[in-house]
Order: C-alpha cells, then structure tokens, then sequence
C-alpha cells in the first residue's frame, strides 16, 4: 500500500512552506535538512506530510523510550492504514557484560527482557521484510547489532490456502527458526501439531494461526484470538500469512560457521600464549567451547551475538547488521531518516556506539 495521511487538520502557518521545501530538498538529494520550530508548532505533522508524498519508509529516531512512543502513537493516529512500528531495547533491566582491569573485576551480563517490546521489535523487522509502507519509531537501540535482514528474510514462511504442507518438513523449518514444540498453551514462538489442525503462534502478534490441513494441504488459515479460542462461525479466517522466526538471530551454514569459529579461536590462543597471558587463553578457550557446544545441540547460546560474523557469512571488518539494514537499499529506492530532537539524539548516538566499543575492546584483550 501507499502511506495515506488521514487527518481532519491541513497544512497552515509555516507548514506548507516548510512541506514544499524539504520534499524539494529531498528530490535534489540533499543529505541533511532541518526543520525548527517550537514545542506544539506541527513538527510531526509537518514530517507526517512530507513522508506522504516521499512515499518511502521512514526511521524516526528519538533519544529516549517515553518519547519514541509518544511520537509512534502520533504517526499511528495520521497513518491508520500503514504499518506505524515501535522499536527500542527490550531490556526492562540490562548489566551489559564488562572486565574491570584495575580491580581484576569481571560483571557477568544480566538481563531482564520485556516480552511485549520484544514483540514489537519483530513486528517492526517483519513489516519491513514484508511490505514497503512502513514507519519505524525507535530509539539509540536501532545502531546496535541484530540479526543479518537475509538470514531473517530467507526463513520467513509464507502460507496460502491451497498450499501443500508437510508435517515433518513444517516441523524441521519451524525447529530452525528458533520455535519450540509444546502441547500445552501456546506463546509466542511457539507451536502445535495436533490432528488436521496444526498451531502456530508468531513471535510478532498474540494470534495464533490455525491451519486446517486435508490429505497434506491448506484448507483454511484461522486466526485465533488465545483468549477466546475457536469460536463456531465467529473466528476470521483469511488467504496467506506470514511467519517470521522466533529470533533475530538465526544461524546460517552453522557447520561452516562454526569451523571458522574454532579457526579464529586457535589464532587467538596462540596470540595470547606467545605473550604470556595464558590466564587469558584458558578462559577464551573454555568460554568458546561451551559456547560451540550449546550452538551444535540448541541452534542457540548466551551471547550469540558475539559469533554474530561467523554466522551471518561476513567478513572480517564488515559492520554487523543493524535495523537500518532492514530497510531498502539505494536500488530498491532507500527510505528516509527523521532524527527528532537532533541536538541531544545525534551525540547521544555517537556517545553510545563508542562507549560500546571500549567495553568491547577490554573484554576482547582480556580473554573474554
């Protein structure tokens, strides 16, 4: 679909002018352009407006939560038809793991995760691998790692009625992408295979997909709500939908990756043992393999991330895929970026991404 701004309200004041000025901007390819005002002066609105006739998807970056959600609402109400998506970190409490080396101090990582922005953060990454009329509102989390856009997009599942559908083949794929088998009452990312009528729940909606299967094929796609269960003539059904997997982060050529892996290991440890810091060597060893264990049996370990090259195919140096690869490239006609309050997001940003590294760097030089 197209975005179409629905609103009882029309460009006045300023607005119109500052409308026509950055769509022109946009159209000569200027790189940067900023729009002043004053609190309650229609800066969204105003941004609301030029996004309607860009007609590409849209980041809306903000430097905190509270205001990424006031702003998603917003964009909500003037874009009714449109998928308007809230992405931020899903942390309700995070200790970012951490070496100390002047007080030998090691802080394990600890986290909390909020299940609904979980939710949304897939909602996000799903709309933007399955449709172009996107808006995405998030905050500093949009620079910080997430699972390569064409691992995710390549185990995306598309059902139709009519479709063949079979059992073991639907169990192993579901099984890759991270979902969990279960005969009791279905979550998010998890699944059920009973009878003719085979379960699914995305980790993007509380909805669970009910698909009636005759002689191997679809002939219908349900969509239960888990509160009030199959209903008799009263639960929808509808034509196709998608099926996005459990996490971001899903391994790709895992055999390969993890030959690379223990490849890298054996030049780090040699490293390490010709300067003497065997301390270090026995605790990256042994972190690895745990690690490369946990990988082989469960697809999955604490601090995937940290293998993020290996099993995303990249080369050395190449940055780690980010929500802003989600979004289409120059070829498929790019998307736009609003930065909201530009003066405290923009150092913030930067503030973040280096302060990030030099955690990484210490933990890197000390074994961990």
């Amino acid at each position: 679909m197209d975005f179409k701004l629905v609103s009882k309200n029309k460009p006045a004041g300023d607005q119109p002018k500052a409308i026509n000025e950055l769509v022109s901007g946009l159209k000569k390819g200027y790189e940067n352009q900023t729009l002043l005002g004053v609190t309650g002066s229609g800066k969204t609105f105003t941004i609301a407006n030029v996004i309607a006739q860009i007609q590409k998807p849209t980041l809306v970056i903000a430097h905190n939560k509270t205001l990424a959600a006031q702003l998603c609402n917003e964009f909500r109400e003037l874009f009714p038809q449109n998928a308007v998506q809230y992405f931020v970190s899903y942390y309700d409490y995070y200790q970012p793991e951490a070496y100390l080396p002047t007080t030998d101090t090691y802080i394990g990582k600890e986290a909390l995760i909020n299940d609904e922005i979980d939710k949304l953060r897939h909602a996000a990454t799903t709309s933007l691998l399955t449709r172009k009329d996107v808006i995405v509102v998030a905050s500093v989390s949009c620079i910080y790692g997430l699972g390569a856009p064409e691992v995710y997009s390549a185990n995306i599942l598309n059902f139709k009625v009519g479709d063949a559908l079979d059992r073991k083949e639907l169990m192993r794929k579901l099984v890759k992408m991270q979902f969990k088998r279960t005969s009791a009452d279905l979550k998010r990312g998890t699944f059920r295979l009973r009878g003719d009528h085979w379960e699914i729940m995305p980790p993007y909606e509380e909805v669970i997909y009910n698909f009636l299967i005759e002689k191997d094929r679809i002939i219908k796609i349900f969509l239960i709500n888990p509160v009030k269960g199959f209903q008799q003539n009263k639960t929808p059904s509808v034509q196709e939908v998608f099926v996005s997997p459990a996490r971001h982060f899903i391994s790709h050529g895992q055999d390969d990756a993890l030959k690379e892996i223990k490849n890298e290991l054996k030049v780090r440890l040699k490293y390490f043992e010709e300067h003497g810091k065997y301390l270090e060597a026995e605790r990256l060893e042994r972190r690895v393999k745990n690690a490369l264990a946990m990988i082989r049996e469960i697809g999955y370990c604490h601090g995937i991330e940290n293998y993020s090259r290996h099993l995303s195919g990249r080369q050395e140096g190449e940055p780690p895929a980010t929500l802003l690869n989600y979004f289409p490239g120059p070829p498929d006609g790019g998307f736009l970026t609003v930065i909201d309050e530009s003066h405290v997001t923009v150092p913030q940003l930067r503030g973040m991404y280096e302060g990030d590294a030099s955690r990484k760097r210490t933990l890197v030089e000390y074994g961990f």
